[in-house]
This record gives C-alpha cells, sequence and structure tokens, in this order.
C-alpha cells in the first residue's frame, strides 16, 4: 500500500510504503508533543518513509525519544524511539488514507485519562507496541 500526506501547510510531504500497524497512544509523551487527550500514529519500517520539503524539523526532550514537526507550520510529523529500532510512528492525521488506516491498539492504556471513555474493542495494551 502506498501511503501519502503532508503537514498543514502543505510544505512537508510524507511518502511511505508498508505501514505495519497503526494504534493510539496514551502516554504522557505523546499526548504533550500532539497536544491532545490520546494521539494515533501508523508505524512504518524507517527505509519505507521519505519525509521532504526541506521544512522538517527534529527536537529530542527526552532521551531516546526524537520527534520530528514541519519547521513552518509546527504540524507533529514523526517519532522515532530508540527502543524500538528502524521504525518510525507518523501521525495518522496528517495522511491522505487515514480513513482506510484504522487503529489496532491501545499502547499504554493504563495512561488513558479516567474521563477519556473508549468504546473500541481493540487489544489494549500497558505498555509500548513492539514488532518484534
Amino acid at each position: 500500500m502506498k501511503v501519502t500526506g503532508h503537514c498543514y501547510c502543505g510544505k512537508t510531504t510524507i511518502a511511505a510504503k508498508s505501514p505495519r500497524t497503526t494504534l493510539y497512544c496514551h502516554c504522557d509523551d505523546c499526548r504533550r508533543s500532539a497536544g491532545a487527550p490520546v494521539t494515533a500514529f501508523v508505524e512504518f519500517a524507517v527505509e519505507d518513509v521519505e519525509i521532504s520539503g526541506g521544512h522538517e524539523k527534529t527536537v529530542t526532550v527526552n532521551i531516546g525519544v526524537t520527534r520530528s514537526f514541519c519547521g513552518n507550520c509546527g504540524s507533529p510529523l514523526s517519532g522515532i524511539y530508540d527502543y524500538l529500532p528502524g521504525m518510525i510512528y507518523i501521525s495518522l492525521g496528517l495522511l491522505d488514507q487515514a480513513a482506510d488506516l484504522g487503529p489496532e491498539l491501545h499502547a499504554f492504556y493504563h495512561r488513558k485519562y479516567p474521563w477519556l471513555e473508549i468504546a473500541d474493542d481493540l487489544e489494549k495494551i500497558d505498555e509500548e507496541y513492539r514488532t518484534d
């Protein structure tokens, strides 16, 4: 499956292939970087993703976590985590095919806000999602 997308302003684009899984994350780090009560990502192998346009900026606030954003509009683009080698997580809302990439699980479920009602029957794990 070919996947495409772009940031809010359109200056940073994403082209990818072979999505591995789509997931919600309830950890504090992801919530704060997105400014949302829960985030949704698509997991890809790093070599299957191209982020282009020349506007990507990266930041490491927590050791072992590198996040990228569009340097023009600030859209959160991706996360790379040392403890999940070879994988990159692209923000689901940026992708043109988001409607076809429904999440398959909840990661860090025990950290979800108590007021957030989850009415799906997806797998709920209390740690990060690992593909290995």
